[in-house]
């Protein structure tokens, strides 16, 4: 029994560390004009996750971009718990969704944060703790969303898809995702709080056959990541931003999780 407890810690604290990925999937991501679009909030792990239990009452905005214009969306959300966005596409064109949540609060005991902290690569904050002598502390954290997805709605393609949002943690694609080239290179460029993040660690998640693959790179000096693209099957790419809070009553952390999907018929 006592040699079970350290893998049963570790199972508790994967399970933990699991959940945290947090994105929007359509049913699908190629449209026509009129069509509706059937849009989840989903989180866990390995592409795959459940739907979130939110409603109205967590989004901070729900907008979407497209040909020029940006339409808020949150009315077309209710107050029921795991709500899904369902929303007729209006016209033709490359439509970007954005999502962004009000802060959520979290407490982890010593362990269990340093542990997360290690799995999202989150060094900065690591060190800190380290330097501060705060291994051995709980951690009280603030957490939000900003999440986005492209679809593509009949056979115009325009530059929605490099918008530069509101976001505070934004992701966004150099090239038309949905004019990139099989086996092409895609690159993505983050920005937190419009400003260019450097050696952040991205993950690149692929899904296709019911099978994820997922791969670990860092931003260069100008937070640019590239990865070679296939046209077939979902993507992801998605990160973390950890900041210290300073006199804050409630919280000494303040979190930003964000992910960029789309996908290929």
């Amino acid at each position: 029994m006592k040699k079970l407890l350290p893998l049963l810690t570790l199972l508790f604290l994967f399970t933990l560390l699991s959940s945290h990925e947090f994105w929007l999937q359509p049913a699908t991501y190629i449209y026509k004009k009129g069509d509706k679009a059937n849009i989840r909030f989903r989180v866990g792990e390995n592409f795959e996750g459940e739907n979130w239990a939110g409603n109205r009452s967590k989004i901070n905005f729900l907008s979407l971009y497209l040909n020029g214009k940006k339409i808020d969306l949150s009315t077309a959300m209710s107050d029921n718990k795991g709500d899904s966005l369902q929303y007729t596409l209006p016209q033709d064109g490359t439509a970007v969704i954005v999502y962004n949540g009000f802060n959520s609060f979290i407490e982890l005991e010593p362990a269990k944060f340093n542990a997360y902290l290690e799995e999202d690569g989150l060094r900065e904050a690591m060190n800190y703790r380290i330097e501060h002598k705060e291994t051995d502390s709980m951690s009280h954290e603030f957490y939000q969303r900003s999440v986005k997805t492209i679809l593509q709605i009949g056979e115009k393609y325009d530059s929605s898809f490099k918008e530069v949002t509101p976001l505070p943690l934004d992701i966004i694609p150099m090239q038309h995702p949905y004019l990139v080239k099989d086996k092409q290179k895609m690159t993505m460029k983050v920005l937190f709080n419009k400003k260019p993040l450097a050696e952040q660690l991205i993950k690149i998640w692929y899904r296709s056959d019911n099978t994820t693959k997922m791969e670990e790179l860092l931003t260069d000096e100008n937070g640019l990541v590239s990865f070679k693209i296939k046209k077939s099957g979902c993507w992801m790419v998605s990160t973390v931003k950890m900041k210290h809070l300073e006199n804050d009553p409630y919280a000494n952390w303040q979190s930003y999780w964000g992910s960029c999907t789309w996908g290929y018929q």
